[in-house]
């Protein structure tokens, strides 16, 4: 165990993955420096979950929350890679002995239209920074951007990701149309199903002035991942699955849906986004193939791109295309360094919840009975199949760890002594539940009257 103490861990990122790693090496008698980007280690679970999963969200924080208090844990927090921290001085003079990255998958995935990105905040938006923005703009010190979501956007992608800008859209639109009614419904409400809202007040979208926003996807309704299967024989199963649900969703918040439609081109107007050019696609073969002379314009005012996510570019590190370069234990070791590896979302670029491949929980019945709670579980799923694959590498690491010479007395006292500053530097004293006590954002309560 003495040994083993000499070791210090460094893990970049205190989310699911990170904060798995960090226990799992802390019970095994190593110390381990936890760094997040942000003031809590939360990751996705506070800025990509939508607010309205609060009971899930604080579960899983405090699930994290308990495995960075280990005695043996150490959290920095608002340290960012590249920014804050120069990486290869980190993994090169710190005297870690190894370096894990959990950074996860931060950055959207390009919208595969030439020149489309110089529309970003003029009527297009990607992902991740629309759900942060919901997320928090609620908030009476938030300072980020805002967002205006007028009627009939489109919203590109696939998966649960997806469904949740487009519900997102449908909400806000749905709530201001009943505010000018003198109709108040809080967001909670209305995530159960809008149509049940406006069922009970006896009106409809049409009575609201509202088309509605519309999901435009490169394959079928069958074919979209919101039913995740592992083996060939479960594929069919899974794709009557992805089916119901999407109806489902379609009749509870009332927007379109348009299959087969990939986008190849935008409309411009006075230097602003004004539509997209979709092309219809054909399956054969099992293989989906653009139609001749088939495109159509979609002419709106808001283009949301929910393609997917992939880990952030860092100086220092090779990436293999979009994704960090890694073999070895695990399948994790970064490409060029022997005490340098990547764990979760940084490695694989799954960012979506619609990534997990276990599923044996709930069986096809149950989700379409539990309307309201499918999403939920396949987060939580998606969670746990993290931190399984974490446990994994951990081990495998660790092993090699025994082996390694172990760090001297003096080149430890260096490292705390830069660590300590760090810390001090962002006014961290090592009080965890104080610091979250005054980082926590401000919370919508589940109760009437509380928008969006």
């Amino acid at each position: 165990m003495k040994k083993n103490q000499q070791h210090y861990v460094a893990v970049i990122g205190g989310s699911v993955s990170g904060s798995e790693a960090a226990i799992q090496l802390a019970e095994k008698g190593f110390k381990v420096v936890v760094f997040d980007q942000m003031s809590l280690p939360y990751g996705k679970i506070e800025d990509g979950l939508p607010k309205w999963h609060a009971k899930l969200r604080d579960k899983e924080e405090l699930a994290i929350d308990k495995k960075l208090q280990h005695r043996n844990v150490t959290f920095v927090p608002d340290m960012q890679l590249g920014k804050d921290i120069d990486f290869n001085d980190m993994v090169n003079n710190w005297g870690f002995s190894v370096v894990l990255l959990a950074t996860g998958a931060w950055r959207d995935r390009p919208l595969p239209i030439k020149g489309i990105d110089k529309f970003i905040g003029k009527g297009l938006l990607y992902q991740n920074k629309f759900i942060k923005w919901f997320n928090h703009c609620h908030e009476a010190g938030y300072t980020g951007p805002h967002f205006n979501l007028p009627d009939g956007a489109a919203v590109i992608g696939g998966g649960l990701a997806s469904i949740d800008v487009i519900k997102i859209i449908q909400i806000k639109n749905v709530q201001g149309k009943l505010l000018e009614h003198g109709i108040r419904e809080d967001l909670f409400t209305m995530e159960r199903g809008i149509d049940k809202v406006l069922d009970k007040h006896n009106l409809t979208m049409k009575d609201l002035g509202l088309k509605g926003a519309t999901l435009f996807y490169r394959k079928t309704s069958y074919d979209m991942p919101l039913k995740p299967f592992s083996k060939p024989e479960q594929r069919e199963k899974a794709r009557e699955v992805s089916n119901k649900m999407l109806n489902i969703t379609l009749r509870k918040y009332l927007f379109n849906f348009e299959p087969l439609s990939i986008p190849v081109g935008y409309i411009e107007e006075n230097d602003f986004l004004k539509g997209i050019v979709f092309q219809k696609v054909e399956e054969k073969n099992g293989r989906f193939n653009p139609v001749k002379g088939s495109e159509f314009e979609y002419h709106t005012d808001l283009v949301v791109s929910s393609i997917g996510s992939l880990p952030k570019s860092i100086s220092g590190l090779p990436f293999k295309g979009d994704l960090l370069d890694a073999t070895g234990p695990g399948g994790c070791r970064i490409k060029g360094y022997d005490n340098v590896f990547a764990l979760g979302n940084a490695v694989t670029g799954r960012g979506n919840i619609s990534e997990s491949r276990i599923h044996g929980r709930e069986s096809a019945k149950n989700i379409l009975e539990s309307e309201f709670q499918w999403d939920e579980d396949q987060f939580q799923d998606h969670l746990r199949n993290l931190e399984s694959n974490v446990d994994e590498q951990v081990d495998a690491i660790a092993r090699q760890l025994t082996t390694k010479n172990c760090k001297t007395d003096e080149e430890i006292k260096t490292m705390l002594n830069k660590i300590k500053s760090l810390q001090q530097k962002v006014g961290y004293t090592g009080d965890f539940p104080a610091w979250k006590a005054k980082h926590t954002p401000v919370r919508l309560e589940e109760m009437p009257g509380k928008l969006a």
